[in-house]
């Protein structure tokens, strides 16, 4: 769950899966004369739709930190026992659906433990030090299964798809985050196949509701997305049971942001 607490006391809610949902409708619309289309491009698509899904148990029932009265965001929720068999079985039921982008979104969980496997050169990697004996434990095992799933599979292929699925994992968090967009850049960003370097992406809020990107990767002269959120009107809870209860009756709404392409430098 990513969670803003904002500035008028109320928090906003948006499920990873959400999210998600954002970052695939990206893919879908991704190349034009400067960025190839994805390939295989329903297995890209489908892992950067669904490459949360390991959050869907937790979202039934979000979190509270009874010390605090709040709900944490996703990068504060504890990877328990529980959380972890939920990412396992996210990657296992989206592998049994689709084999290649189950390797994709498996990568994907086990390389945000490891700096996203180094692929990101900028914004830099969260720093996580030595990791729990039990989040090694899970990434051996994952990684295990991802050497097995991509034997007969392109190396050069796997990494620059797994590449392009962070950096639409990354376009969506920078509007999911925060109320107020900064600019930002993301790189490198895949162009090609062919072994071409990646670019630098700038993202730039032209209004708060409208974001430039140079360059600019879409099949279309510009793309509206959308975002559901939550908007609950308090932020402390005195227990579980009432910020379920708050989550559960605060109804649903929905953002739209235009992407469009920026001007040339």
């Amino acid at each position: 769950m990513i969670v803003r607490y904002e500035s008028d006391g109320s928090i906003v809610m948006i499920t990873q899966n959400d999210h998600a949902q954002l970052s695939g409708l990206m893919a879908s619309h991704w190349g034009n004369n400067t960025f190839e289309k994805p390939q295989p491009y329903a297995s890209l698509v489908r892992a950067a739709m669904f490459h949360d899904r390991g959050w869907i148990r937790y979202e039934t029932a979000p979190q509270l930190n009874p010390e605090t009265g709040k709900t944490p965001s996703y990068r504060e929720v504890p990877n328990d026992r529980v959380q972890l068999e939920a990412f396992e079985w996210a990657g296992d039921w989206l592998s049994s659906i689709d084999p290649y982008a189950g390797l994709m979104i498996t990568r994907h969980r086990s390389g945000l433990w490891q700096g996203r496997y180094g692929v990101i050169t900028h914004p830099p990697a969260i720093r996580r030090g030595t990791l729990p004996p039990e989040i090694q434990t899970f990434i051996a095992r994952s990684e295990a299964k991802q050497k097995v799933a991509a034997q007969t599979l392109d190396a050069k292929e796997i990494a620059i798809n797994y590449n392009l699925l962070q950096v639409w994992d990354m376009m969506s968090l920078y509007i999911c985050s925060t109320a107020v967009l900064e600019p930002e850049r993301i790189e490198p960003v895949p162009v090609a196949y062919s072994g071409a370097a990646g670019v630098a992406m700038t993202l730039t809020p032209v209004r708060s509701d409208t974001i430039a990107l140079n360059p600019y990767p879409f099949d279309q002269p510009s793309l509206t997305t959308t975002v559901i959120f939550r908007r609950l009107p308090q932020n402390k809870f005195k227990d579980s049971a009432e910020l379920h209860t708050v989550y559960f009756k605060t109804a649903p709404q929905i953002a739209s942001f235009k992407l469009l392409p920026g001007p040339s430098p």
